[in-house]
């Protein structure tokens, strides 16, 4: 393994994490509706899982799924169900004002854990990371170089969530939040909502 198959790992992890997907909106309405340290956690759980995928990945996991596809239907299933509960309660809740911007050590660890939820809702992921890193490292990666890489996506994920809950935590970026808030979380909640059936509907 050389550096260039790290560059080019990590310029495809940050296009996929930039991607509008569960993840990201997660992280942006936290940040915004529960403040800066609870962007943060939730980031930390969504890298978690993210990286635990990879690690899966790395030990073959796809491998599993195309021995018993049920298993991979029965978790698939499970998570766009998950999606479905999300954006209906993004939905619900659309209208009602936000809380006094301050989080208390339970949520902390809820939005940890949710964040590990959405990410795990999503067996997909271990399938794109196996694509990836088939097309990018070299055959016969050793048990360090597995360990490099799955170290490097898990400060990758935890360092680009935390300067993404930095940057929307802002007073600006809270006003601008609550002037478009019944729009923008019913938006949020149709593109779960549409990515939670694809998952459904897709292979």
């Amino acid at each position: 393994m050389e550096l260039g198959h790290i560059i080019a790992f990590n310029l495809t992890l940050l296009a996929a994490m930039a991607s509008p997907g569960p993840a990201l909106l997660l992280a942006l309405k936290t940040t915004l509706t529960s403040g800066r340290m609870a962007g943060i956690v939730t980031g930390l759980g969504l890298g978690t899982m993210a990286a635990t995928w990879t690690a899966l990945a790395l030990l073959g996991l796809e491998g599993v799924f195309r021995l018993f596809p049920w298993a991979y239907t029965l978790l698939k299933t499970g998570g766009a169900l998950y999606l479905i509960y999300i954006a209906l309660m993004m939905w619900k809740e659309a209208a009602r004002p936000l809380p006094p911007s301050t989080v208390t050590p339970p949520k902390l660890r809820r939005a940890f854990f949710t964040g590990l939820a959405v990410n795990l809702a999503n067996p997909k992921s271990v399938i794109f990371a196996s694509a990836v890193l088939l097309v990018i490292f070299p055959q016969g990666l050793g048990l360090t170089d597995k360990a490099a890489i799955l170290l490097n996506h898990l400060l990758i994920e935890w360092a680009l969530y935390t300067l993404f809950a930095i940057a929307l935590s802002t007073p600006a970026a809270r006003t601008a939040y609550l002037r478009l808030k019944p729009l923008l979380d019913r938006l949020a909640g149709l593109i779960l909502g549409a990515l939670a059936l694809r998952l459904l509907i897709s292979k």
